[in-house]
């Protein structure tokens, strides 16, 4: 009578399985570092193995749908992450665009006060010089004369 070695090819299988699925695992966290985008088709070329293992994998297709939804939202830079501009570095500038806002709005007013000054010193020189006109015919009577 033979024996039965039925245990040393379910222990193969399952080996056999759990290397399959350690290398889609890693597929799928090379491609989500490198910032490629993940797709079944992706993760089976990267990880070597079928579409329809994956699709038959619950929790590696969920992971898999998960990260392509969140993949397709994010919008596609075409700046590296490490050339982005940092949060302080944005705050710095608004505090700065804040800033010379403050002093334009200043310096306009200071502008606005001369002008205004200006113009009412113009003005007060002006009506001291010339008599006011002493106009007291009716402009519907008033008769242009031609030299």
């Amino acid at each position: 009578m033979r024996s039965d070695n039925s245990r040393h090819i379910v222990d193969a299988a399952r080996q056999r399985s759990q290397y399959t699925r350690a290398k889609a695992i890693q597929a799928l966290r090379t491609l989500e570092a490198a910032g490629e985008p993940i797709t079944f088709e992706t993760v089976a070329q990267q990880a070597r193995v079928s579409r329809s293992w994956l699709y038959a994998q619950p929790d590696l297709r969920a992971e898999i749908e998960q990260l392509r939804a969140a993949h397709q939202r994010a919008p596609t830079s075409q700046v590296p992450a490490r050339q982005r501009t940092s949060e302080a570095s944005l705050l710095r500038r608004l505090q700065a665009a804040h800033e010379r806002i403050r002093r334009l709005t200043q310096e306009n007013e200071q502008l606005r006060e001369h002008l205004a000054r200006a113009l009412g010193e113009q003005r007060a020189t002006t009506t001291r010089t010339t008599p006011p006109p002493t106009h007291t015919a009716d402009p519907e009577t008033v008769t242009i004369r031609r030299p």
